[in-house]
């Protein structure tokens, strides 16, 4: 077993060291703000796609208790009531970008945070399994520097972009729909 650290010392460290503390603190909880802002509006995306309203694809979405599925009903949906190839691709890619994004918040919110000698945060431990070939691993180890810190402020960066292109994309794919079904309407 490992020892337990020196709580006090580090306790103490950290107060002295707050403020690069506090800056990693905000850019996760940036990371998982904008993540789930960019989940909610699948919603959205799922009111569209199954015809219905906002209550009952909270309904949807909330009972698919993984993203993946959510992701995975919305692409399903999107093949059989896409006509326009466009908007599926658009929609696709939409998809595809937020999955990226979801394995760095995954990473660094099922994370332990590892402590330095001065009690900042030097490393995260990713709380996943690794398997490769007969042997396995408790999670990957990566080191809190200035490279990490930019690829997760980044990261925020492109949700936000991504946030705004699903705003501008909901009206496209809703007339989508409507043009699908207004030659049904007609005959």
């Amino acid at each position: 077993m490992p020892q337990p650290p020196d709580f006090a010392t580090l306790e103490a460290a950290a107060q002295a060291g707050n403020d690069e503390r506090q800056k990693f603190m905000a850019l996760v909880g940036d990371l998982n703000f904008s993540w789930s802002n960019n989940e909610s509006l699948f919603i959205y995306v799922l009111m569209l796609l199954a015809g219905t309203d906002e209550v009952k694809a909270a309904i949807i979405h909330a009972t698919l208790n993984t993203t993946r599925a959510r992701l995975d009903l919305v692409q399903r949906l999107s093949k059989v009531v896409l006509a326009d190839g466009i908007v599926r691709r658009e929609l696709d890619d939409i998809v595809n970008t937020f999955s990226n994004s979801t394995r760095l918040r995954n990473e660094l919110t099922h994370a332990t945070f590892v402590p330095g000698s001065h009690g900042e945060v030097s490393h995260t431990q990713s709380m996943k399994l690794q398997e490769g070939g007969r042997k396995l691993r408790f999670g990957a180890v990566r080191s809190l520097d200035e490279q990490r810190l930019h690829e997760i402020h980044e990261a925020v960066q492109d949700l936000k972009t991504l946030n705004r292109r699903i705003w501008a994309f909901l009206p496209l794919l809703e007339q989508a729909i409507a043009d699908r079904a207004a030659p049904a309407l007609s005959a």
